[in-house]
């Protein structure tokens, strides 16, 4: 019984681990076997905008004839021409429903085209 327990020498020295370095939110995360792809360059409105109207360019001609044809009828409507006011507000409806038309075949031609 004369073997006791007494606290060794190695408890006290323990060595600590080195202090995890924060997340660097400026670069990536480092993952294995995972590279993610360049970044791109951020489009301009006014290139998003030339590269939509080339990829669908009846919505653009719809929103014109729609908007033609409200500016229109509201002046024949100032000048007390009813029937011509009726006449416009009339293709405005069918402007209306040729851009929607545009833009449901624009995002179902999108869907179905292949990707690069």
């Amino acid at each position: 019984m004369a073997a006791t327990s007494t606290p060794g020498v190695s408890d006290q020295t323990t060595k600590t681990s080195p202090v995890p370095i924060p997340f660097d939110f400026s670069q990536p995360p480092i993952i294995e076997g995972f590279t993610p792809p360049p970044r791109i360059k951020e489009e301009t409105f006014q290139e998003k905008f030339i590269r939509k109207t080339k990829e669908n360019p009846f919505v653009p001609i719809g929103c014109l004839g729609t908007a033609g044809a409200l500016l229109y009828g509201l002046r024949a409507f100032s000048l007390g021409k009813t029937r011509q006011s009726q006449l416009l507000m009339r293709g405005r409806i069918f402007a209306q429903g040729f851009t929607v038309v545009a833009i449901v075949v624009g995002v179902f031609a999108t869907a179905l085209k292949p990707k690069q």
